[in-house]
């Protein structure tokens, strides 16, 4: 099946496909929470879940799972309690579906559907994935790179990262992330903007997990790109993590920590303790 050929509705009774879930608390805390063990398959099919699309738009716009692998990814999320049923009002759905089938055929009119939801702004998450494999950290320090063109939000970055005892390099374009990225040591985490005057994101995020060294690295997307698409366009290139901007300085070091597998509660960790980071920490929110 080519990605062009609209999925097949799973076996699943019929008045369900009509069914329309979105997030729980407990699925929006997997989303916006800053930790989950959530396997990536199921994340991803999260994600994807609006509130607005049936189950069977939904299905329709992930062509490249057969239909019993979606099934069970969402009957997973469903009997985990990531998932509620929406009311719903069907007059509308009723017409919103005959006005579609109006311009196209059923199945690509979900297709459709799907792709309009996955593209619409404003999907603002704190997803966060401790990753498997990582290698011992043999220092105490840590040693971050920040790949981050706008330089007042860079420096930033590093300093509050700084406060909190990190060793932080910075890079804003193609030249400079190759550079940073070849020094030693290896770097322990690596936050990745997408969008770099000279650079994609997603490309430097497959050249990470393609290389022999950086391949293990955690990487959290650190960008503007709010979009369900840019979402699990990210999850399904290897990121271990995704925040949106605008972010709360809290939320990047919840993320960090866990990627790294440390825990968010260690004695002296808050870097806000004195007053001139309290200040930068207010600064950076009203400029956020």
């Amino acid at each position: 099946m080519n990605a062009t050929t609209p999925m097949c509705p799973p076996r699943v009774p019929a008045p369900m496909l009509d069914e329309v879930y979105a997030p729980s608390a407990r699925g929006e805390e997997a989303l916006r929470g800053g930790n989950t063990r959530m396997p990536m398959d199921q994340l991803a099919l999260l994600v994807r879940f609006d509130g607005r699309l049936s189950l069977a738009q939904i299905g329709a716009g992930m062509p490249q799972v057969a239909p019993d692998s979606f099934l069970s990814l969402f009957q997973a999320l469903r009997d985990a309690g990531l998932l509620v049923l929406q009311e719903t009002d069907l007059f509308q759905m009723q017409l919103d579906a005959q006005l579609q089938n109006s311009r196209m055929a059923s199945g690509n009119a979900n297709v459709d559907a799907s792709v309009v939801s996955l593209r619409r702004e404003g999907y603002y998450v704190e997803i966060a994935r401790e990753r498997a494999g990582r290698p011992a950290k043999q220092s105490a320090a840590l040693d971050i790179v920040v790949v981050e063109d706008e330089p007042v939000l860079a420096r930033f970055i590093k300093t509050y990262l700084s406060l909190d005892g990190a060793q932080v390099r910075l890079a804003g374009n193609r030249a400079e992330v190759s550079a940073e990225l070849s020094k030693r040591p290896v770097p322990d985490l690596i936050l990745l903007d997408v969008v770099l005057p000279d650079a994609d994101g997603f490309d430097i995020l497959g050249r990470v997990r393609q290389h022999a060294l950086l391949k293990d690295v955690p990487v959290i997307m650190l960008t503007g790109k709010a979009t369900r698409e840019s979402v699990l366009k990210g999850i399904a290139g290897g990121a271990d993590g995704y925040v949106t901007k605008p972010f709360l300085p809290e939320s990047l070091v919840r993320a960090a920590r866990t990627c790294l597998g440390l825990p968010d509660n260690r004695p002296g960790a808050d870097p806000w303790a004195n007053g001139d980071a309290k200040s930068l920490k207010w600064q950076f929110q009203a400029a956020a």
